[in-house]
């Protein structure tokens, strides 16, 4: 109950320029469109003044954020900062009283212990899967970079696309882990869900 008051929609904006070879052959036409491309995923409030954390694949190359709070509120966000070396990003928006998620310690988890996974799969807002955590510091090879650092809590709380950059919560509704990526040859889930645990995002 606690836990879908801290996690948002992430709604990334981005322009491309598509230019009509028709027009360009037959009229000498050689402007281009702006087609506008959107990508989505969750974040998590971190503080009451409105800082976010969520994935950094979530909001890269956006020219607009909007984030969707759990009370359908629509707020314009700007990026703080990007660590693409855990994939994490901070992104920042203009209000106060917001209901933070309180940390947990994600070096005390245990494995077997159960954990809950909140997020936004397909545009689903506030979606609360369960499951537990099955291994720790799992590196699986994902990120790009000299620098990177993969310690992730593995799940299998169901996830799916939508739900990067959700929260990943113990019982207590504390945060255990920021939701990164799945195990999948289909892009869906298939059994095993991968978090950045808390001690690396805090």
């Amino acid at each position: 109950d606690k836990s879908v008051h801290s996690v948002v929609h992430v709604k990334n904006v981005s322009y491309t320029s598509i230019s009509n070879p028709i027009m360009e052959f037959f009229y000498g036409y050689r402007g281009a469109q702006q087609q506008e491309q959107i990508g989505t995923g969750s974040g998590v409030i971190i503080s009451e003044d409105g800082y976010i954390v969520t994935n950094n694949h979530v909001v890269q190359g956006a020219e607009k954020i909007e984030v969707t709070l759990d009370d359908k509120r629509v707020l314009e966000a700007q990026v703080v900062g990007t660590d693409p070396n855990t994939d994490l990003a901070l992104i920042k928006v203009s209000a106060n009283n917001l209901m933070a998620c309180p940390w947990g310690n994600s070096d005390d988890v245990q494995v077997g212990e159960w954990a809950l996974a909140v997020g936004n799969p397909f545009n689903l807002n506030s979606t609360v899967t369960a499951g537990i955590i099955s291994a720790k510091g799992r590196d699986i090879n994902i990120l790009n970079g000299q620098s990177k650092i993969e310690s992730f809590l593995q799940t299998d709380a169901v996830v799916n696309p939508g739900n990067s950059g959700g929260a990943l919560v113990n019982l207590a509704g504390e945060l255990i882990g920021i939701n990164t990526a799945i195990a999948s040859s289909t892009g869906t889930f298939n059994g095993y869900s991968f978090a950045v645990p808390s001690s690396l995002v805090k």
